[in-house]
Order: C-alpha cells, then sequence, then structure tokens
C-alpha cells in the first residue's frame, strides 16, 4: 500500500471517530472522555494500519501489541477516573472561557478546542506505529527494535507504578492537601508523564529499524514537548502550586521530568 493511501484511510477513519465523539460530548456537556480515547486513538490507528498493510509480520505485531498494551492500561485508567470524578476542572476552565469572552457556543468551544485541537495531536504522535509498518525489510527484529521493546515496557510499567501509587495515596483521607513525594513520585513530579514519553520512544525504535519508520521521530518529539512544555506539566502545575501549600518546595528538590536523585534543600 502507498504511504499517501494509508495516511489518509486512517485520517479519514480518525476524523470519523472524532466527529461521533464530538456529538455526544456535546450532548453531555463534558469532553474529559477525550483523554481516554487519546490512548484508545492510537491503538485504534494501529490495528487499522496492520490490517492494511504487508510489511514485516514480526515488527507490525511487535507495533501493534506495544501500542495496544500501552492504550489499554492508559485508556481505561483514565475512562474510570472521568466516570468517579466527572469532568475535568481544566478542560470546564478552556471551554468556559471561550464562550464567556469570544460568544461561542459549546459546540463551537468543545470542537475547535478539543477535538480538532487533539485529532492531528494523536494522529502525529502515533505515526511510529503506523508507518513503522509498512517496510516488509528487514523482516527480522534487530538490536534497535529489541532495545525499543525494553523502553517501552520500561515506559509502560513506569506509568502504571506512579498512577497506582498516586491513586493509593489519593484514596485516604489523612492525604487531602498534601504532596505525594515517596515512591517513584520522589525522583521525578511525572512519572506517568515520563513514562508515556518512554513508552514512545520505544515503539518509535522499533520502527526506526526501517527508513520509513525512522522519520516518524517527529511523533515521539511532539508528544514529549507537549508533556513538558505545553499541556502537560505547566498546566497541571499551574494548578497544583495554588493547591496544594508544598508544592513548591517540592518543586524545588523534585526533578519535572526526568528520574533524578532529589535535591538537598535548606532547612
Amino acid at each position: 500500500m502507498e504511504i499517501a493511501q494509508l495516511l489518509v484511510n486512517n485520517a479519514l477513519l480518525l476524523i470519523g471517530v472524532m466527529f461521533v465523539l464530538w456529538i455526544v460530548a456535546v450532548r453531555i456537556r463534558d469532553v474529559t472522555f477525550i483523554d481516554s480515547f487519546w490512548a484508545m486513538g492510537m491503538m485504534m490507528l494501529a490495528a487499522s494500519t496492520y490490517l492494511q498493510t504487508d510489511g514485516s509480520e514480526p515488527r507490525k505485531f511487535v507495533l501493534l501489541m506495544l501500542t495496544s498494551i500501552w492504550a489499554s492500561r492508559l485508556g481505561a485508567h483514565l475512562l474510570v477516573r472521568w466516570m468517579s470524578e466527572g469532568l475535568d476542572s481544566r478542560y470546564k476552565k478552556i471551554l468556559n472561557t471561550a464562550m464567556e469572552r469570544r460568544g461561542w457556543s459549546y459546540a463551537k468551544a468543545s470542537l475547535l478546542l478539543v477535538f480538532v485541537t487533539q485529532a492531528p495531536l494523536l494522529f502525529i504522535v502515533c505515526l511510529p506505529a503506523q508507518l513503522g509498518q509498512i517496510a516488509s525489510e528487514p523482516v527480522a527484529l534487530g538490536w534497535l527494535a529489541y532495545t525499543g521493546i525494553v523502553v517501552a515496557l520500561i515506559g509502560i510499567g513506569f506509568e502504571t507504578i506512579g498512577d497506582l501509587q498516586l491513586r493509593s495515596f489519593r484514596s485516604d483521607p489523612r492525604n487531602a492537601g498534601k504532596v505525594l513525594d515517596t515512591g517513584l513520585w520522589r525522583y521525578t513530579r511525572h512519572p506517568n508523564y515520563f513514562g508515556d514519553a518512554c513508552t514512545w520512544w520505544g515503539i518509535w525504535l522499533v520502527a526506526a529499524e526501517t527508513t520509513i519508520g525512522f522519520w516518524t521521530f517527529p511523533g515521539p518529539v511532539l508528544l514529549t514537548w507537549t508533556l513538558m512544555r505545553w499541556s502537560g506539566v505547566p498546566l497541571l502545575e499551574y494548578g497544583l502550586k495554588k493547591r496544594r501549600p508544598g508544592y513548591e518546595d517540592y518543586i524545588k528538590r523534585t526533578s519535572g521530568f526526568f528520574p533524578l536523585p532529589p535535591k538537598k534543600t535548606q532547612p
């Protein structure tokens, strides 16, 4: 299959599903579930590619499996969180601002600021899992692909443990208003974000053994930049610094992304 045809097919599939989800969001006036689809949508694109291409079967299988394991775990986690906690305050603020200041309807604000924004980001980040399945050579997986498998599994494990530690911490009423600074959270303020980035760099390594797969590096680059500089760390920490009295001190001693030993601070 030609690359252009594959990308067009997958883009149309993504646009169609996003349109349906937008209709649902407008009806329930809540877009929070899009976070879950961020992961599940990538599994959908990887599966669609698997069915359309005739590339190296071992590589196709590995890319599909890594993407599916990551997406199933993260998608289920975010879906359960949405069902238990409801509307995300970050989305509420973004949409309310657009409706109040620009006079937009909920339908227009949610479409332009959530669905139209997230669809291309999702598509680009998922490029390694798509284009990495096209080439038929090399057939066998090499050392780079096996390295990628290890890196991706470390990332999945890292974010899974981090999410479990955070859930356990929040479930204890005695921790209300406190900052989690034990476990993986002692070494990075965002083990879940680091795990996400690590997973997709690993998936890219598997794809990078093929020429076309190598050129999909903008995917993990975009994801890492988004998490570190745009909608991940900056947006989340803006609110945490207001709600958690000890968060400023936590920032001073704890790495913002890459796991590192905590810094010693002056008493």
